[in-house]
């Protein structure tokens, strides 16, 4: 578990009015090279301040309340909470706080998700150094970058069927693992994942496990990670 605030959360009062008039960014990302690089490229910026940093979806729900961020960065993959069910939580306690959504998958993958939970922004962790600064300032300017599509009447995509639980098992399953290291990396039972699979075969319309791969690599779930941040 990591949870880190600023290393002058004491400082003097004038440090503190200083402090006041830059942005207080929050990340929370459980890899510590991509939040090292992240808070490097923040503090970097003459407005703006890394307020703090959390590892993990409980420590993220505390940061938020106690630190009061003026936009929060938040990666989908998180140990043992999807980041999609994460944005919806501090959404639903902090509507005003801006959100932006970090991800090594494509937007089309997660993106309309993303904006159903409240997030602001969507970025692909590859495009993060280049964008992440400027994304930052226009959020928490109140701007909606990413947009929620659409009601339409036509048939729903097999994909949107599923919840975010079940694509993250999915997208796992495309990337050659088992059900015993998808247990092992979502921190749940095998039972638990044994379930998601049957779940993901009746909302597919597949009957076997064999058909199950296929699917998942077919369809993009084969995305392999990015590097963090150099």
């Amino acid at each position: 578990m990591t949870t880190k605030t600023a290393p002058n959360s004491t400082s003097s009062p004038s440090n503190n009015e200083s402090q006041a008039r830059k942005l207080n960014v929050l990340i929370v990302d459980d890899h510590p090279i991509m939040r090292e690089g992240l808070a490097a490229l923040i503090n970097a910026e003459r407005d703006m301040h890394l307020c703090g940093e959390a590892d993990n979806a409980a420590d993220a729900i505390a940061a938020v309340e106690q630190l009061k961020p003026d936009v929060a960065i938040v990666d989908i993959a998180l140990h043992g909470r999807n980041g999609i069910e994460l944005v919806k939580d501090i959404k639903s306690r902090n509507p005003h706080l801006p959100v932006i959504v970090l991800s090594m998958y494509e937007a089309t993958l997660y993106g309309d998700r993303a904006a159903h939970a409240g997030a602001n922004a969507y970025l692909m962790k590859q495009d993060a150094a280049g964008n992440v600064i400027a994304t930052i300032r226009q959020v928490a300017q109140g701007q909606k970058l990413l947009k929620s599509p659409a009601p339409s009447m036509a048939e729903q995509p097999p994909l949107d069927r599923l919840s975010d639980r079940e694509l993250e098992v999915l997208q796992l399953i495309g990337l050659g693992l088992g059900t015993r290291q998808i247990a092992q990396k979502l921190h749940l039972s095998i039972k638990t994942i044994e379930s998601h699979r049957e779940h993901l075969k009746a909302k597919l319309n597949l009957h076997t496990g064999g058909e199950l791969i296929r699917y998942a690599v077919i369809h993009g779930m084969d995305v392999q990670p990015t590097t963090a941040l150099a």
